[in-house]
């Protein structure tokens, strides 16, 4: 919490926050906690629109872990973030929006979520943490950083411009484009001379060359393992169980999310996905279960066979790469042949062909250089006074709430350094 010297010290300070997402929120109300006038640009009529689909509605708004454990879940400049999350940890998050009077509760993977379940109650106790703080948030769409002698000094907006002592991007990246994440902050960072990285999907679904999952559309799988190979390493680089989704243009789903943030480099027939459809069960018990359905369907043709063993979308897929005619009677299925129907169950392969676009990614990989920013305090080590916060910056974690924790922490940072 801020001191009463600290305070003293931002009385006649003004910021400019430009983005009232997750790390603009944290960052204007968090300045404003030290004394600052904050003024909060945002282009949308409401704030927090990004958080309102976070979660599938729910907000996953952290992960109730360790800051080790944090930085682990951050493949992309992780020990970046050391200082950041150090400072305002998950713990010090939850304790932030209980102090809120929105009650938390932890799931599966130490997934936080509000006990509502209400991604917008997430918004709302944010909404009113920045005005309760006195944040002045204007609806005017940000065009242009003002520089002077090396310091930002202000935002220049379609309507007004906005004179201020420090300015903090926080325009978020390029997914979801919809919510206002249209790569604004990329232009604002490169006027003012920093380096932005590649920008890539991270936490998008899949595509495959297979018709295979075409004719599997809207299948849901659940309680599969998914693994992901390198062909050119041979290694297997992701592997998880849960659920994953077949779609029109390949493979979506919780799994297939997380498994895209492993991917790198992506290149044709360099990743393979291999789904075991029954990890439950080992390869013997497999055959055995197997034996029965076959014993149990002996006059049937095996096109009829597995309805109570498989998903119906998934038997014709099945069945083609099994090679053995649909019209073929259980009764005479060799060993051979079942045992190969074993091997296929616990190693389907879908090949992976590339992501799909950047808008349809939960994060955007790639951002402002963290070389250029200083992680102690969030500011520019290029331009005095310019801060950066969330998703803008060339941060990115796996799911499970790790991305928003980045936003809080960044913002948090940001908002203190600034008003300073």
């Amino acid at each position: 919490m801020p001191t009463t010297t600290s305070v003293h010290k931002a009385m006649n300070k003004k910021i400019a926050v430009v983005g009232a997402g997750a790390a603009g929120l944290m960052a204007a109300g968090t300045a404003a906690e030290y004394g600052a006038s904050v003024t909060l640009i945002e282009k949308n009529a409401r704030v927090g629109r990004k958080i309102m689909i976070t979660g599938k509605g729910r907000c996953n708004l952290c992960n109730n872990c360790g800051v080790n454990t944090f930085i682990s879940n951050v493949p992309v400049n992780g020990r970046f973030l050391y200082s950041a999350v150090s400072r305002f940890t998950p713990s010090d998050t939850i304790e932030f929006f209980e102090s809120l009077g929105l009650p938390l509760k932890t799931e599966r993977g130490n997934r936080v979520f509000p006990q509502s379940d209400r991604a917008a109650d997430v918004v709302d106790a944010l909404r009113a943490y920045v005005l309760d703080r006195g944040v002045r948030i204007v609806s005017d769409p940000a065009e242009e950083l003002l520089l002077e002698n090396g310091e930002a000094v202000g935002v220049r907006c379609a309507e007004n411009t906005y004179y201020a002592d420090a300015v903090i991007i926080c325009c978020g990246g390029m997914s979801y484009p919809l919510t206002g994440s249209t790569g604004d902050g990329y232009l604002f960072a490169r006027q003012a001379g920093h380096t932005v990285t590649p920008i890539k999907p991270s936490l998008v679904p899949l595509e495959s060359p297979d018709g295979d999952c075409k004719s599997m559309q809207g299948l849901a799988l659940k309680n599969v393992k998914l693994s992901v190979i390198d062909n050119n390493s041979k290694k297997e680089i992701y592997s998880d169980f849960g659920e994953m989704l077949f779609t029109h243009f390949g493979m979506s789903g919780p799994m297939i999310l997380s498994a895209s943030s492993h991917l790198r480099d992506m290149a044709k027939g360099r990743y393979t996905a291999v789904i075991d459809l029954k990890p439950a069960l080992t390869p013997e018990q497999l055959d055995r279960r197997l034996q029965n359905e076959l014993l149990q369907n002996a006059n049937r043709d095996v096109s009829n066979a597995f309805s109570k063993l498989l998903p119906r979308k998934i038997i014709v897929p099945v069945l083609k790469r099994w090679g053995v005619p649909f019209t073929k009677k259980c009764n005479v299925i060799t060993r051979e042949e079942r045992l190969a129907l074993g091997e296929l169950l616990k190693h389907f392969t879908v090949p992976i062909s590339g992501f799909r676009p950047v808008e349809e990614a939960i994060v955007t990989s790639g951002g402002v250089s963290v070389n250029e920013i200083n992680p102690k305090t969030m500011e520019s080590k290029l331009v005095r006074g310019l801060y950066f916060a969330g998703e803008v910056i060339d941060c990115d974690a796996y799911t499970g709430g790790f991305n928003l924790q980045i936003a809080w922490s960044t913002g948090r940072l940001a908002g203190e350094n600034s008003a300073y």
